[in-house]
């Protein structure tokens, strides 16, 4: 009898009895070619998950289905009666358990194929030439090639064969096989269904023997495709990565003892690092870089990538070699991992690399000629970082690049110099991705999670800065300033504004030998009680006739007192300066009442050069490192580094209306026009109380807001209050603050939020801080008595009392960037018990303390001192 009746008459038994088998507990399924049997291989692969299922169950301790072991539900059946049973539920689409991970050691042997020609084969990998053959106890193929990808199905069945024979052999060689490889790792988990694994979403298939080539298609859901066809699709391109099927498969495999695996993996991994390193160089930005992105995407995925020997040997490979990445692949890899599957791991490989970075700095021991920019894991994993960056901006709440303006250009004859050599205007990363700081409202995980305190606080910015001006090509922190704490990039600008004082002061030097007299310094003299007057008419004197003169290093002098400004006078003519400025009584700003920050008058009549030297100071405040007590709203700030305002700028401006227009936007029912009654007409004050109304478009009083325009009405109304209201105005602002900073880095560095910290300082009162950083002279310690007696009066200040200390003994009551812990207070002894009130050196922040003989006439002296200081005198 041939083969093919054998089998006829064999399939014809089970049907007609499902629970009986052949002696040889054999199953045979038909085939009549190879590409039949291609067909076929979801049904094979089903009745499998059957006889499992019947066999072993579904791990689920709860599980409920009449057709799974683990319900308890069926008695004990034998592999024979297993098999048959299993074609019998596959016939009648019965139900199927979602798979466990790890099920139970599988005991029993099943064989399904020709009782003469018995071949044992597994699941993947292996072309039968004819009938199918599933072995339980040997699911491997004889000399079966090594796999060339990996889905999540496949892994599945390798941890069950390892946990079967208790030989994980196979998941060690295909782990490195698959990892070690470009072309391997990219073509694994694939979203296309076709090749991978069939799901158990078939439809009934009738009887087994008399499948057809069509039954066959149904049962794959539709699929046409053979192995065949799919192995040369996948040959011709890179499909891409099922990223939820990776954490799955990912699951599973960390339930397994990290021992196992873990060194595979890791060689591997490093294998596959120097792949990348050799072939990037070779690519040409026009090559297909599929491969590349999606296997990066696989690797980034593993959940121990920042653990173990993960961190100190993989993650140290892959970031070295990813640094060599086209700006083409960065923006791809930027774009996938700011896509909706798969920004949830953007947190998380910010951790690893942040993991990475510390633990370098910690374990590198910097020396002078080695610095940590010499250091290739931490300045890789920086790059990469910026990658992660921009994805992180991308997954967030971003504005429309429309609002991205150019400055207001600054009068031809009054023009400052173009941006400094080295400064980019834009980043090429940033321009691949069409994307800028500016246009993100709120990114998918702070920007403060991006900062590294540990590395800021190594980092020597006078090395980095000179790598900068350089453009030697060596590697700087100033192109990467998202990993830098504010008080370190503050450093940053702090080198780039003293040398160019310097500069401008040894050009002074040079015109005085030839015979040029020139000041070597911005000096400004005024009179206390005309501060506004002589200040402003010097500075616009100076604009005009020289605007480079204004970044030379201000020395104030105040008439008729005696004191040598070695910055503490600074920092009171500035405290002064704004005082003035922003007294209501000169109505050149609007306080916002719900707000309390300050905003520019519309209507007021101070000239375009008022505003014009209103900018020029807020500039010198940071020339000089001078911080101020201003509350600009951050639209100003926005505005300053070429952000149009937006409505959603309303929030802090002016909260109420905000709330007002987000309430009209949220409103979906039909009767929004009588409800608000509003038309395209708007009324607003000014500082004198009169009511002035606007147009927002021609005929706007006719113009009712309703379902269809509401948002047209809200973008116009927040476009003239931030811009059209204040045009003149703030173009004559931004048109003087650029006269200062305009050949600084500040907006290379530092993003409006951190800007506006630069400007007016942190909020953290920590007295703590301060006292953990004050130095003591003199004779003081930390542990005499009236320094102790000292910091327990000070602790128990008001609020608005520390504020005055700080003012008496800095010469400002603001926080520096960084905390209390930057202003290196000294506390001095001054001499011994006397009635005399302690003085301070503002300029040196010294605190000059007599030894007062109690802490009651300690207190005493020194909240008047804080009371009734100002102005100098001889000490």
């Amino acid at each position: 009898m041939s083969s093919s009746s054998k089998s006829s008459d064999s399939d014809e038994a089970s049907r007609s009895n499902p629970e009986a088998s052949s002696s040889n507990h054999t199953i045979i399924i038909p085939s009549d070619n190879k590409e039949e049997v291609m067909k076929r291989a979801a049904a094979k692969k089903l009745i499998e998950r059957y006889f499992y299922q019947l066999t072993d169950g579904c791990g689920n301790p709860n599980c409920d289905n009449q057709f799974c072991a683990s319900s308890g539900l069926l008695n004990g059946l034998t592999p024979d009666e297993a098999a048959a049973r299993a074609i019998h539920l596959f016939s009648q689409d019965a139900r199927l358990c979602e798979r466990h991970p790890n099920k139970i050691a599988r005991k029993h042997e099943t064989i399904i194929g020709d009782q003469k020609n018995e071949t044992s084969l597994s699941l993947k990998n292996c072309v039968p030439t004819n009938n199918i053959v599933i072995s339980q106890s040997n699911l491997k193929c004889n000399n079966a090639p090594a796999p060339t990808f990996l889905n999540e199905q496949s892994l599945y069945d390798i941890i069950d064969e390892c946990e079967t024979n208790d030989s994980y052999s196979p998941l060690i060689r295909t782990i490195g096989e698959i990892f070690s490889s470009i072309e391997n790792l990219s073509r694994s988990f694939s979203e296309d269904a076709t090749c991978t694994e069939p799901q158990n979403n078939f439809g009934s298939a009738g009887d087994l023997s008399g499948l057809r080539k069509e039954e066959v298609r149904t049962l794959e859901g539709e699929k046409d495709k053979d192995e065949d066809s799919c192995a040369e699709a996948s040959k011709n391109s890179i499909l891409p990565v099922d990223i939820p099927a990776v954490r799955r498969a990912y699951a599973a495999l960390f339930k397994l003892k990290s021992s196992i695996f873990e060194n595979a993996l890791v060689n591997a991994l490093v294998t596959l690092a120097g792949n990348l390193q050799m072939e990037l160089p070779t690519r040409k930005e026009k090559d297909n870089q599929d491969d590349i992105v999606n296997a990066l995407i696989i690797v980034f995925e593993i959940p121990a990538l920042g653990s173990g020997d993960f961190l100190e040997t993989a993650l140290p490979a892959i970031c070295r070699a990813v640094q060599r990445l086209s700006v083409e692949v960065q923006g791809r890899l930027a774009r996938i991992w700011a896509g909706a599957a798969a920004r949830s791991s953007i947190k998380s490989i910010l951790e690893n690399l942040q993991q990475l970075i510390t633990l370098r700095v910690i374990m590198t021991p910097f020396q002078r000629d080695f610095i940590v920019q010499d250091e290739n894991v931490i300045t890789s994993a920086t790059k990469l970082m910026k990658i992660l960056y921009y994805a992180n901006m991308l997954a967030g709440c971003l504005e429309s690049p429309s609002l991205r303006c150019p400055p207001p250009a600054a009068d031809p004859a009054s023009a400052a110099p173009s941006k400094a050599k080295g400064c980019p205007v834009h980043d090429p990363l940033a321009d691949e991705l069409g994307v800028h700081v500016l246009d993100c409202r709120r990114p998918h995980v702070p920007f403060e999670e991006f900062y590294n305190e540990l590395l800021s606080d190594t980092v020597e910015m006078d090395r980095d800065f000179a790598n900068y001006k350089s453009e030697s090509g060596k590697f700087t922190f100033m192109y990467y300033p998202f990993i830098l704490t504010p008080a370190t990039k503050t450093m940053g600008l702090y080198f780039d504004n003293r040398i160019r004082m310097y500069s401008e002061r040894r050009i002074s030097f040079l015109q005085t030998v030839t015979g040029m007299p020139s000041q070597p310094f911005l000096k400004l003299k005024v009179r206390r009680d005309h501060i506004i007057d002589d200040a402003l008419v010097e500075l616009e004197m100076i604009s005009m006739e020289n605007p480079s003169d204004l970044k030379k290093q201000l020395v104030v002098e105040f008439e008729g007192e005696q004191g040598i400004d070695e910055g503490g006078v600074s920092k009171e003519f500035f405290q002064l300066v704004i005082d003035e400025i922003f007294n209501p009584d000169y109505a050149t700003f609007a306080v916002q009442p719900d707000s309390q920050t300050v905003w520019f008058n519309p209507t007021s009549f101070e000239s375009d050069a008022q505003f014009t030297l209103i900018g020029i100071v807020l500039g010198l405040a940071i020339y000089n490192n001078i911080i101020l007590a201003v509350n600009f709203p951050m639209v100003l700030y926005r505005k300053l580094m070429g952000r149009r305002g937006s409505f959603e700028d309303l929030q802090d401006w002016n909260p109420v209306l905000y709330n007002s227009l987000k309430q009209m936007l949220e409103y979906n029912q039909a009767d929004l026009q009588d409800v608000f009654m509003q038309t395209f007409r708007i009324s607003y004050q000014d500082v004198f109380g009169s009511t002035i109304d606007y147009d927002l478009k021609e005929n706007g009083l006719e113009i009712n807001v309703t379902q269809e325009n509401k948002y047209e009405f809200v973008d116009l109304y927040a476009d003239f209050l931030l811009n059209k209201a204040v045009e003149k105005q703030f173009h004559a602002f931004y048109k003087g603050f650029q006269m200062v900073v305009d050949e600084s880095p500040l907006e290379l560095l530092f993003r409006p939020e951190e800007i506006e910290l630069l400007i007016c300082g942190s909020k953290n009162f920590d007295f703590d801080e301060l006292e953990n950083s004050t130095e003591y002279d003199g004779g003081y310690a930390i542990d005499s008595q009236i320094i102790k007696d000292f910091w327990s009066i000070v602790h128990a200040l008001s609020l608005e009392d520390k504020r005055k200390l700080l003012q008496f003994t800095t010469g400002s009551d603001r926080v520096p960037v960084g905390g209390l812990s930057r202003l290196k207070l000294v506390i001095a002894k001054n001499g011994p018990d006397s009635d005399r009130l302690p003085t301070a050196h503002t300029c040196f922040n010294v605190l000059l303390l007599p030894e007062y003989s109690s802490k009651e006439k300690l207190k005493d002296r020194l909240v008047k001192a804080i009371n009734y200081s100002k102005g100098f005198g001889m000490l």
